[in-house]
């Protein structure tokens, strides 16, 4: 019974439960620079499409398209999707080819709590870009 009001308390004060760990905003700093080989991520040629407000956070839909060539030469190698309010940082990572023609996909995500929500693209040269939109989610879905 105690265990149930402290559990109760917690989700009042915070908007989540006991044992839900959030993501960090250095927690999603240390993936970004994880997958990124360290390279300086600088904002430009990502666009990411979310909605302002999320009514149900189980199923935001969400595109990413990147300014790419798509070339042999000059080409996103792969994007990858990060979330500081949810359980993990890292939503999703996407290897891309210069074969895919263009760097652009459309998905629906998971969000537990309003958060911002960066996408960052790796180029072929090593050279990284982002975009990052925060989401206002009134019932979330994790």
């Amino acid at each position: 019974m105690l265990l149930a009001s402290a559990a109760l308390l917690a989700f009042a004060a915070t908007g989540t439960m006991p044992g839900t760990a959030q993501a960090t905003p250095a927690e999603v700093d240390a993936a970004v620079k994880k997958l990124t080989n360290n390279a300086a991520v600088k904002p430009g040629k990502v666009t990411l499409e979310l909605p302002e407000i999320a009514e149900n956070g189980a199923s935001v839909p969400m595109t990413v398209k990147v300014e790419s060539p798509m070339t042999d030469k000059d080409h996103v190698t792969a994007i990858h999707i990060f979330a500081e309010g949810n359980p993990r940082p890292v939503v999703l990572s996407v290897k891309i080819g210069p074969r895919a023609g263009k760097a652009e996909f459309a998905i629906r995500i998971r969000m537990a709590q309003t958060q911002n929500v960066l996408a960052v693209a790796v180029m072929s040269d090593g050279q990284a870009f982002s975009a990052k939109k925060e989401v206002k989610v009134t019932a979330g879905g994790c």
